[in-house]
């Protein structure tokens, strides 16, 4: 008879899986990415309040260009619209969009390696095609 009884042991339960843990892991990813994070200056994206628009119908005659960037590589050479310019090239793009546009505005956008030499002969180059109104634009990362 001793030969019939066996004993059972009861399963442990499983253990229910608890969410907690990976919730605080993320909070803390959250936390540590929004305080290593950079901002870009925000002031230097030009908008319009609703006292600078245009009415409807100076909307309609007035070039829909907007301002016109040109990104300074490391190598110096101008970029427009993601094609490489030459100096007379690009000359010949300001005066034609001077002529659409007399209030045309270039933004310059020099990369952290660009050189000033570089920088000044572009600057040289959108002044002499007589643009008036110019920005460089530099992005920093903050401290």
């Amino acid at each position: 008879m001793a030969s019939d009884l066996s004993l059972t042991r009861r399963r442990p339960a499983r253990a229910p899986i608890s969410l907690v843990p990976m919730i605080d892991v993320m909070l803390i990813l959250l936390v540590f990415f929004m305080v290593t994070s950079t901002y870009l200056n925000l002031d230097m994206i030009p908008a319009v309040s609703q006292s600078d628009r245009p009415a409807p119908a100076q909307t309609a005659s007035a070039p829909s260009g907007g301002a016109l960037l040109i990104r300074l590589g490391a190598d110096g050479v101008p970029t427009v619209r993601g094609r490489g310019q030459t100096p007379e090239a690009l000359q010949a793009l300001l005066r034609d969009r001077l002529a659409s546009d007399p209030s045309a505005q270039v933004i310059i956008l020099p990369t952290g390696g660009a050189k000033m030499q570089a920088l000044v002969s572009v600057m040289d180059l959108v002044t002499g095609a007589g643009v008036q109104q110019m920005r460089v634009v530099r992005l920093e990362a903050g401290p």
